[in-house]
């Protein structure tokens, strides 16, 4: 097989901690670019990645790159790619589309035209005038920005940000993706207490207690690679049980509280279900009371935005009385808070010392860090 490139999309502002994460996976030849990060295709490479990634979305194989400003050059660019190589007689090829800057704009006519130009590849491959796509999913992604076609198979199925453990969530949750991140960047390693006042539905603490366990995310969920004929069964059980064997053994002190009583018991219930519920613990608490008794720790957070006008009035009062509790913790502890609101710095009540671009789904925010 011809050398390909893997891609994993990422959410703006977490492309340096996945390249770094692809790198201790020992990923080949990883580039961050922006909004995604790519390396050498390996089979090992494309199961580990799914397995192991904490801050990619999904785990694509890059098949073709190429010119594409109208429509015939979509046909041709993709009918002479080695569609045979990869999806199989009976093989089904759903597509989606996304373009930006491209003189293609009808997304429906992009997919037909591709559609069309895997079809015949395939038919004239197999000898079939029609494909009849009944056996597994082989998903095809087209992306277009400025008349440049990238053509991928979609090997996650599932965005990875879809662990598995968090069945129901609060109003407007925290992506899993985005939570690991953030812990991450807090340089969080399982040594310290860690703490998040305002826990929701439990997603930093949970992150964080895997990351302290090294527990890799996927374990407990299924993706649409494991069905291709080409990546074999034997390599994922492979990589699962080396992936366990890289777990550490430990005691970790990792709390989440909330004023809401209803999130914390939901956080309970989805620590269950992730597995950690021994390696963190949650209560109901009000963050404005902040006050911890060890000398040294971390706090990850994600307190409520306020994007409607009355809610950004309760949110800078939140922030300010937040902000006073924080001027009495030991200086031992760092804090890294994750707000999209402009003013918070000022409603806070201090100036960060660090701040890093983030964004929560399409919502800009920005990780404020303290200590």
């Amino acid at each position: 097989m011809a050398q390909f490139d893997l891609i994993s999309p990422t959410l703006f502002g977490l492309e340096g901690v996945c390249a770094q994460e692809l790198k201790r996976l020992d990923a080949q030849n990883v580039r961050a670019e922006n909004g995604r990060v790519l390396w050498d295709y390996t089979p090992e490479s494309l199961v580990r990645a799914n397995l192991c990634l904490r801050t990619g979305e999904r785990v694509l194989l890059r098949l073709g790159r190429f010119s594409a400003p109208d429509f015939d050059a979509l046909y041709d660019g993709a009918r002479a790619l080695p569609w045979e190589d990869f999806i199989p007689r009976d093989g089904a090829f759903p597509i989606r589309c996304r373009t930006v800057g491209s003189r293609l704009t009808s997304q429906q006519r992009c997919v037909a035209n591709l559609k069309a130009a895997v079809g015949d590849r395939l038919g004239a491959a197999y000898g079939l005038e029609h494909m009849p796509e009944t056996g597994v999913e082989y998903a095809i992604r087209l992306f277009i920005m400025d008349d440049m076609a990238e053509l991928y198979l979609d090997s996650t199925g599932p965005s990875l940000h879809k662990r598995g453990y968090r069945a129901m969530s609060v109003v407007a949750p925290l992506r899993e993706t985005l939570a690991a991140g953030m812990v991450l960047l807090s340089r969080y390693r399982g040594k310290d207490p860690l703490r998040d006042p305002f826990c929701g539905s439990g997603t930093i603490p949970i992150e964080a207690a895997m990351i302290a366990k090294n527990r890799a995310p996927g374990l407990d969920r299924s993706f649409s690679a494991q069905k291709w004929a080409w990546v074999s069964s034997q390599l994922w059980l492979e990589e699962a049980d080396r992936a366990m064997d890289l777990e550490y053994d430990g005691e970790y002190d990792i709390e989440g509280s909330d004023i809401d009583p209803k999130a914390v018991e939901l956080a309970r219930d989805n620590a269950v279900k992730a597995g950690v519920e021994d390696l963190c613990r949650f209560r109901v608490a009000d963050a404005t009371k902040f006050t911890p008794p060890e000398p040294r720790g971390r706090v990850v957070t994600n307190p409520p935005y306020g994007e409607r006008i009355l809610e950004k009035r309760e949110a800078e009062d939140l922030y300010a009385a937040f902000g006073r509790a924080w001027r009495a913790v030991p200086e031992g502890w760092s804090l890294s808070l994750l707000s999209s609101h402009t003013e918070f710095e000022r409603t806070f009540g201090r100036k960060a010392d660090k701040k890093r671009k983030l964004y929560n789904g399409r919502l800009k925010c920005d990780l404020f860090q303290y200590g």
